[in-house]
């Protein structure tokens, strides 16, 4: 699905260099090579504040922590996405309230947020699903009419651009009241390891989550809030400050293979490839992800492990229906969309690396499955 040993050869000697300067100068925790792309990823997002954090999921929960929130307070996101999403707001014994998504970009459906908010809602998360923005100046709006607080998910978004209706353009991640994402190593900025970052342009909540991050710490062993431990080593930093020059060609070169594979796919009746808004700006294609509509999805998915073709099911189970998250007051008819795409997606390999005769490659036995089922 993703090629990092190919990715890696590119950037080895630079990778290799800035490695060895923390092993040579011991400099493993909170080194300059931290803080080097803490700025470095402000100055890329134009975004005040960037805090790094050990992951993609500690930076939810860390995000979360800031607001001074209650037990029982209730947060609005996505039923489709990864379970890091919701989990941290059961961890933080808050409210998760899912509700269903739009059927073109898998994004949450602002008309379901509308519908869902109660006077316990405290928050919004949008989740830029497969690495497409979500209908943040609805979003938005929502948000400020109601008094609530926006964290985005952009783990599979960043670098991607929302386009407002105002003419304005913004980074995802830097739009709501902070922004999330995780640099694990399959991402479009990925590490070598496991890392996070914080992302926000209000002073007070980068304050506070500053000595989150740090056992509540903002002078050493005076702890003033309540903490957890969770940096970003030097080792990864260094790595992400190597490859964040590089972000806007690894997306360009995802979004090329995305066209490569829709101009392939797109007159199979048996699929839907993916629908992208605003000349794919606003996609980076952390996933490919087609529909497939004839109701033999996971036959496809065992036609291409026959003939060793990477792919992927994000996701085969709504956070609804998942043991951890079921709530009786859910109903089903609030997430058809949700169902029917955990029954159609499939995503095909993406990222940088990717060649025209790997996807022609790809492409054509798809295309073989489907006429063997018509035959």
């Amino acid at each position: 699905m993703v090629d990092l040993k190919t990715q890696y050869e590119f950037i080895k000697d630079e990778v290799d260099s800035s490695v060895l300067d923390i092993f040579k100068n011991g400099t493993f925790i909170n080194g300059p090579s931290v803080k080097k792309f803490q700025s470095d990823l402000e100055n890329y997002l134009n975004v005040k504040h960037v805090i790094p954090c050990a992951n993609g999921t500690d930076a939810l929960q860390i995000a979360l922590m800031s607001l001074d929130l209650q037990p029982g307070d209730e947060i609005i996101t996505s039923d489709f996405t990864f379970a890091a999403t919701v989990e941290v707001i059961a961890l933080l014994r808050l409210k998760p309230v899912l509700v269903d998504i739009e059927e073109e970009t898998f994004n949450i459906n602002c008309d379901e947020i509308q519908k869902a908010i109660t006077p316990k809602t405290k928050a919004i998360i949008p989740v830029h699903l497969f690495g497409q923005v979500a209908n943040m100046d609805r979003v938005m709006d929502i948000a400020k009419t109601n008094n609530l607080f926006v964290i985005e998910d952009n783990a599979q978004g960043i670098g991607s651009t929302y386009f407002s209706s105002n003419n304005t353009k913004h980074k995802s991640g830097t739009i709501g009241d902070l922004g999330t994402t995780s640099f694990f190593p399959s991402k479009n900025l990925g590490c070598y390891g496991d890392g996070g970052a914080i992302f926000t342009n209000n002073d007070d909540l980068a304050h506070t989550i500053r000595g989150i991050v740090n056992h509540g710490m903002y002078v050493r062993y005076h702890h003033d809030v309540v903490g957890v431990n969770s940096r970003l080593d030097s080792v990864q930093a260094a790595i992400l400050s190597v490859k964040l020059p590089l972000l806007d060609f690894y997306n360009e070169r995802r979004k090329e293979a995305s066209l490569l594979y829709s101009n392939e796919l797109n007159q199979n009746k048996n699929l839907l490839t993916p629908i992208v808004k605003n000349d794919c700006q606003s996609h980076v294609f952390h996933q490919y992800t087609l529909r497939v509509l004839s109701g033999n999805r996971d036959q496809l998915s065992k036609f291409l492990n026959d003939n060793n073709i990477p792919h992927g099911i994000y996701y085969p189970i709504p956070l609804h229906k998942q043991k951890a998250y079921t709530d009786i007051n859910y109903n089903e008819e609030n997430f058809k969309i949700s169902n029917m795409m955990s029954e159609q997606v499939i995503s095909l390999p993406m990222h940088s690396e990717l060649d025209n005769d790997q996807i022609k490659f790809i492409c054509n036995k798809v295309k073989e499955f489907f006429k063997a089922q018509e035959n």
